[in-house]
C-alpha cells in the first residue's frame, strides 16, 4: 500500500505568538477539532493560489474556466485577482460543519460537528459524516438534517432570576421599614398630644392654694 502524502505542512515557527492567537480564535469560531484542520485549509488555499498564479499569463478562456470552477465550489470570485486574495477562512466557511451553522440548522459549531459525526446530516439522499466536507454551490440547497432538534424555550437566565428575586426582596424590606417608621411617628405624635393636653386640663397647685386662702378669708369675715 502506497503511503499517502501529507496534505499540509506544519508552521516553520512553532512558537509564534501572533499565529497561535489567530489559530486559537479560528478553532473556537469554526469548532475545529485541532489545528491540523487549519493547516489543511491553508494548504488547500495555497494550491488554489498557485494555480491562479500560473494562469496570470494564460488566455481569457482558461482564466474564465478556472473562475467558474471556483464559483461552483462556493467561492465568491470574479477574476484571477479574487482567487489570489482567497485565504484559509474562505475554505473553512465551505465546510459542512460551518454551513449547518450558517443555515441556522444548529446553534453552535460543536453541535453541528456532533450531528455530522453521528450521521444525522445528509446531502440529498447521501449521508455525510465528515465535518470537513467541502459543500459545493449545487449541494448547498440539498443539505438537510435527519433529526428534529428540540429547541428550548427562550426564558430568563438564572442570573436574571436571582437578580429579580434580590430586587423584590429589597423592595419589600424597604416597604416594611417605611410602614414601621410611619407607625412609630404616629405613636410618638399621639404621646406628644397627650403631654400637651394633660397639664392644661388639670389645676396647678398654686391655683389650689389661692382658692383655699380666699375661702378662709370669706369664712372669717362671716
Amino acid at each position: 500500500m502506497k503511503k499517502q502524502k501529507k496534505k499540509y505542512s506544519r508552521p516553520r515557527k512553532p512558537f509564534d505568538k501572533v499565529r497561535i492567537e489567530e489559530e486559537n480564535l479560528l478553532r473556537e469560531t469554526y469548532g475545529l477539532k485541532n489545528k491540523k484542520e487549519i493547516w489543511k485549509a491553508d494548504a488547500a488555499i495555497g494550491r488554489i493560489r498557485n494555480l491562479a498564479k500560473q494562469l496570470i499569463t494564460a488566455n481569457e478562456e482558461e482564466k474564465q474556466a478556472f473562475v467558474e470552477r471556483l464559483k461552483k465550489k462556493g467561492f465568491e470570485v470574479d477574476s484571477i485577482a479574487d482567487a489570489l486574495a482567497l485565504d484559509k477562512e474562505n475554505w473553512l466557511k465551505r465546510r459542512l460543519q460551518t454551513v449547518l451553522v450558517a443555515k441556522g440548522m444548529t446553534t453552535t459549531p460543536k453541535q453541528a460537528r456532533q450531528l455530522i459525526t453521528h450521521k444525522h446530516v445528509s446531502i440529498g439522499d447521501q449521508v455525510v459524516n465528515i465535518p470537513s466536507y467541502q459543500v459545493s454551490l449545487e449541494e448547498d440547497t440539498l443539505v438537510k438534517l435527519d433529526i428534529v432538534l428540540k429547541t428550548a424555550k427562550k426564558g430568563k437566565s438564572k442570573e436574571e432570576e436571582i437578580k429579580k428575586e434580590v430586587l423584590e426582596k429589597e423592595s419589600s424590606e424597604k416597604e416594611e421599614i417605611k410602614e414601621v417608621g410611619g407607625n412609630v411617628e404616629q405613636e410618638s405624635g399621639v404621646k406628644e398630644d397627650q403631654k400637651i393636653e394633660g397639664p392644661a386640663s388639670e389645676t396647678s397647685p398654686k391655683e389650689v392654694k389661692e382658692e383655699t386662702k380666699v375661702e378662709k378669708e370669706i369664712e372669717v369675715t362671716n
